[in-house]
């Protein structure tokens, strides 16, 4: 038997960090806007006989073996700490190989580390039979990435990679509620470029210290996410109406306030992109995820997309060409046809 199991990453376009606990509780309307991209994680189980675990990254082109899950349980290191902690959530009672797989660069911003562990969670689900709906997942997903980062994580990142398509994250006291957003995904993707600044970043580092200085009672990071907040309330309007030109000016403003925040989330190359290609047709750009490096977002005009690439490309960063993914986490056992998680 062999379980295999793909869930897509994410572009942010607003609200990102309020979706950390407990910022969002000193928003009222907080919400996060994202969707997802074909960029996609996957994970497959191989069960084996007797006790034996390995386990394989093709995109980091690491391995590792245990003679037993005693001996994970047991170890002080390992070679793919996120992996590991996965198995030991889920103590699958046999042996088995488990070989995970990411398109999104390392370090990209685009929620890759997520949607890995939705992808691994809904397999080990299937494999065991554990019956957790793909919300209580996604509680169990965020729990055990907080365990390896060793920070508070959000929660908008693995609903791109659960449900697919574009969404908006509601952050309310009676808990945290999806729903899609009606966007024409041909349109957005006409609109979108996505660019890889090759720097990788660490996401932790940043959302940390901007979450710790909000609770330290900050008046100025108070105001930046107020500011963020009624942002992403209007991107999610706008995008209803298909209104670019405004969504294109909030991710001007988002983009403004998130650096007033965290000054370390942009980076001279970052800044060069933003300062070209808005010669060239982009109406709105902002960086992925946490900044520091990683990947940028570009709201374009349809017809600038050739001015715009090239402009990119001048500057040394790469274009990632991205599409909306229609659809979130899906698993198939042995070779039957994926099955939509969340159908």
């Amino acid at each position: 038997m062999k379980i295999v199991s793909q869930a897509p990453c994410r572009v942010d376009l607003a609200g990102s960090t309020l979706d950390i606990w407990p910022l969002y509780l000193f928003h009222e309307g907080a919400v996060t806007v994202n969707f997802a991209v074909d960029r996609y994680t996957s994970a497959s189980i191989e069960p084996r006989p007797g006790s034996r675990i390995t386990i394989r990254s093709t995109d980091l082109k690491r391995e590792c073996s245990y003679d037993s899950l005693d001996a994970l349980l047991g170890a002080k290191r390992h070679a793919l700490p996120l992996a590991a902690e996965i198995v030991r959530f889920f103590r699958p009672p046999g042996g088995f190989h488990l070989e995970t797989g990411s398109e999104a660069p390392a370090g990209a911003g685009i929620s890759g580390s997520s949607a890995l562990i939705i992808a691994a969670t809904s397999a080990f689900n299937r494999w065991l039979g554990c019956g957790y709906s793909l919300e209580k997942l996604r509680e169990i997903s965020q729990n055990i990435e907080a365990r390896v980062i060793r920070v508070p994580t959000g929660c908008q990142d693995y609903y791109p990679a659960m449900y697919g398509g574009v969404g908006a994250i509601e952050l309310r006291c009676d808990g945290i509620h999806h729903s899609t957003i009606p966007v024409d995904p041909d349109e957005l993707e006409w609109r979108i470029v996505l660019a890889y600044t090759g720097a990788p970043r660490n996401s932790g580092i940043n959302n940390w210290e901007v979450t710790k200085a909000h609770v330290d009672g900050s008046r100025a990071v108070h105001r930046n996410f107020a500011a963020i907040a009624a942002i992403a309330i209007r991107m999610r309007q706008a995008l209803e109406r298909a209104d670019w030109t405004e969504v294109g000016r909030l991710l001007r403003a988002e983009w403004t306030h998130r650096r007033r925040n965290a000054p370390g989330i942009s980076t001279p190359l970052i800044d060069r992109l933003v300062t070209v290609t808005r010669r060239a047709g982009v109406t709105g750009a902002k960086v992925c995820g946490a900044g520091g490096g990683g990947c940028v977002l570009f709201l374009i005009e349809p017809e600038a997309r050739l001015r715009v690439e090239a402009a990119i490309a001048k500057e040394g960063a790469a274009v990632l060409p991205v599409r909306v993914a229609r659809r979130g986490v899906r698993v198939r056992v042995d070779g039957a046809a994926l099955a939509h998680v969340a159908s």
